[in-house]
């Protein structure tokens, strides 16, 4: 590896580490860069997911005041996580790229179109957050992340936007919160996606140290950076980069 591919994997890192901390997306950044570095689509996809995962971690320490009392959230949807994850990832590695490339672009723009909506959405449902939900509740939110899940094991780029989608929908309305509970969900999917990728010898090591040190620092970064911004503006920073995201991989399948 040269110098400046070093370099350059290590802000693609960074930056993508805090993507991911405030909104999520930074695999459409981080993944694309890899391949135009001269990696192949797959190793690159498993290498991607491996490097990422301590930049999820570190940005849901981040986040580690806004998610206290949280503990049944990620119970009841890390479980499903860690599942789903298993499955996306097995899929990944038996299935050629070009099928996850027709479905990714209207998962991406179907979730950020829901996150955009939610504030009226939630007003016209007249949800109560601390209301006590039933078991069929809980069921249906732990089978709807299994899917997220299963999605992010398999390629991940827009997973902490359909996060953010679902756990808003759900009933959450603190975007801080909201953003660390998606960072325990995204360390958990892309860590067990992580042991299979790295089990089945599909990851390039440089690469992974490399930006794996970007993430770390961007994403605990990142956490900092939301509480700046404000709320106003992490919610339609969302929403930009999720149309960013579907519009730049309609144009990247062209």
């Amino acid at each position: 590896m040269s110098l400046s591919h070093g370099a350059i994997i290590l802000l693609v890192g960074f930056i993508a580490g805090m993507i991911n901390s405030v909104a999520g997306g930074g695999t459409l950044l981080s993944f694309p860069v890899l391949v135009w570095l001269g990696r192949t689509p797959i190793p690159a996809n498993a290498t991607n997911a491996v490097a990422i995962c301590p930049g999820s971690l570190a940005g849901m320490i981040g986040f580690r005041q806004e998610i206290r009392g949280s503990r049944r959230w990620a119970l009841l949807l890390g479980l499903p996580s860690l599942a789903g994850a298993a499955l996306g990832a097995v899929l990944l590695l038996r299935t050629p790229p070009a099928v996850f490339d027709s479905i990714i672009p209207l998962l991406v723009l179907g979730a950020t179109l829901l996150f955009a909506m939610q504030e009226p959405v939630l007003r016209l449902m007249k949800m109560d957050v601390d209301a006590k939900r039933s078991n069929s509740w809980w069921a249906g939110a732990m089978v709807f992340q299994f899917f997220v899940a299963v999605y992010g094991g398999y390629f991940g780029a827009g997973m902490g936007i359909l996060m953010l989608a679902a756990l808003g929908l759900l009933g959450l309305t603190d975007i801080h919160r909201m953003n660390g509970l998606k960072n325990f969900f995204a360390a958990c999917i892309n860590g067990v996606a992580a042991v299979y990728f790295v089990w089945s010898g599909s990851v390039i090591w440089p690469d992974v140290l490399i930006m794996a040190a970007g993430t770390i620092a961007g994403g605990y970064g990142g956490a900092g950076l939301a509480r700046r911004l404000g709320r106003t503006f992490v919610r339609r920073a969302v929403v930009f980069i999720g149309l960013a995201m579907a519009l730049s991989l309609l144009l990247r399948r062209r």
